[in-house]
């Protein structure tokens, strides 16, 4: 475990790719959040859909489409107060946005509990406002729940990974209001670049660690 909390810590935060100059702090916003109700998304063709953020929407994008009983993952931006924002805007931290995926999976083969699993495993869970050389609010931690049910699924998973690390865990717990998708190029961007240097030398160790952790959730195709 500490060895893939710490891991990404190695990585030079020279490595170009994902990562923005913002660091801006989000701290009144997750507040004011906890007063919001949630949005509660409608099955698409019996598939559920679950919001996550954890840095770089390209590491999260292919480490969630890995997993078995995931059909999609969708780059794009949810958390913040701005409507329709852009990667450009998103950068500057100033609209509250964080880069997130939205995840399109069979409640039939995995879990929401597991993808949470997924979440909490493939990332250093005491990093605040980033995930290894990609640092701003724009990339901070957050799980997005849509109701009461998996809010209580998150902290509990939250609350033990606290004592049991015996450290505070970055990730908000914030109600789901909306996702924005993020452009056309942004998606698939690790398949589609599998020689781009951030790729090479952050997206594709982070995606290869957390599948040697969770084998058994893994794709026969990956």
């Amino acid at each position: 475990m500490k060895t893939l909390l710490y891991s990404l810590f190695t990585i030079s935060i020279l490595l170009s790719g994902c990562q923005g100059n913002s660091q801006t702090s989000n701290k009144n916003a997750t507040t004011q959040n906890q007063n919001i109700t949630p949005v509660q998304t409608k099955p698409i063709n019996g598939l559920e859909r679950a919001y996550f953020a954890s840095g770089c929407f390209w590491c999260v994008e292919a480490i969630y489409e890995s997993v078995k009983g995931v059909q999609e993952a969708v780059s794009g931006y949810s958390g913040g107060h701005t409507e329709n924002p852009t990667y450009e805007s998103s950068n500057t931290g100033r609209t509250g946005h964080a880069e997130a995926v939205e995840v399109l999976y069979d409640p039939k083969v995995i879990s929401f509990a597991s993808l949470v699993d997924v979440y909490f495993g493939s990332q250093n869970v005491s990093q605040i406002n980033g995930q290894g050389p990609d640092r701003g609010s724009q990339y901070r931690s957050i799980i997005f729940y849509q109701n009461d049910e998996q809010k209580n699924i998150i902290q509990k998973k939250k609350d033990f990974l606290t004592k049991s690390l015996n450290r505070n865990i970055a990730a908000e717990v914030t109600p789901f209001q909306k996702f924005w998708k993020a452009e056309d190029y942004h998606q698939d961007y690790e398949k589609r670049n599998p020689y781009n240097r951030y790729i090479q030398n952050v997206s594709i160790p982070r995606l290869k660690r957390f599948q040697k952790k969770f084998p058994e959730l893994i794709k026969e195709t990956h």
